[in-house]
This record gives C-alpha cells, sequence and structure tokens, in this order.
C-alpha cells in the first residue's frame, strides 16, 4: 500500500509463475504454477493435487472453470514431464560439474562422478 499522503499509480500488475521441484533426483517431481494479482496469489496448480485450487473467492471462479476443461488440465499434468523433467536433464550435467566438495585442508576438491 502507498505510504501516507501519496496516491496510488493506476498501476496493476498480473503475473505467473511455475516452478518445479524435484525430490530425489527425478524420482519425484512437483510442478507448481502460481497466478498472482497485485502481489496477491489467487489460484495455482499443483501437480501433486493435480488441479487448480482457488487461493480466494476470486481464485476461486477461475478454478472452477479451469478444472472444468479436460484439455487445459491434460496440459498442466503433462508439464511434469516436458518442462521439469526435460529440463533437469538438460540442466543435470552442468549441475553436477560444479559440485565440489571441502577436502580436510579446506579447499575444495571435485565430488566423484555417480
Amino acid at each position: 500500500p502507498p505510504a501516507a499522503g501519496e496516491e496510488l499509480s493506476g498501476v496493476f500488475q498480473r503475473m505467473v509463475k511455475s516452478e518445479c521441484r524435484f525430490i530425489n533426483g527425478t524420482e519425484r517431481v512437483r510442478f507448481l504454477e502460481r497466478y498472482m494479482y497485485n502481489r496477491e496469489q489467487f489460484v495455482h496448480f499443483d501437480s501433486d493435487v493435480g488441479i487448480h485450487v482457488g487461493d480466494t473467492s476470486y481464485g476461486e471462479k477461475f478454478a472452477r472453470k479451469w478444472n472444468s476443461d479436460q484439455e487445459r488440465l491434460e496440459f498442466a499434468w503433462s508439464l511434469v514431464d516436458t518442462c521439469c523433467r526435460h529440463n533437469c536433464k538438460v540442466f543435470t550435467p552442468s549441475r553436477v560439474e560444479r559440485k565440489v566438495s571441502v577436502g580436510q585442508s579446506g579447499s575444495p576438491r571435485p565430488l566423484p562422478q555417480e
């Protein structure tokens, strides 16, 4: 909120944030997509739940509409593989190369490759 005496700018922000969470490599993958309006999350999709969930009364309307659209749900479900697992395979080699452990002398040494 604006400080006392300041006027509202009239600028509104809508944002979508998607993230992949990896548990035990790619054995268990969770896809989250959050929809926000003016810094407030109003609806989200969680692949562990399998549907869109309304976080506000405004978001509940979107969740009902989106959950009734089978094509939209199937697309959201597919993102675990097409987005998360796919990108994990692309970026894992560079992440593995950068891993280091600290030896007894305190200097970094590369970890053995798995």
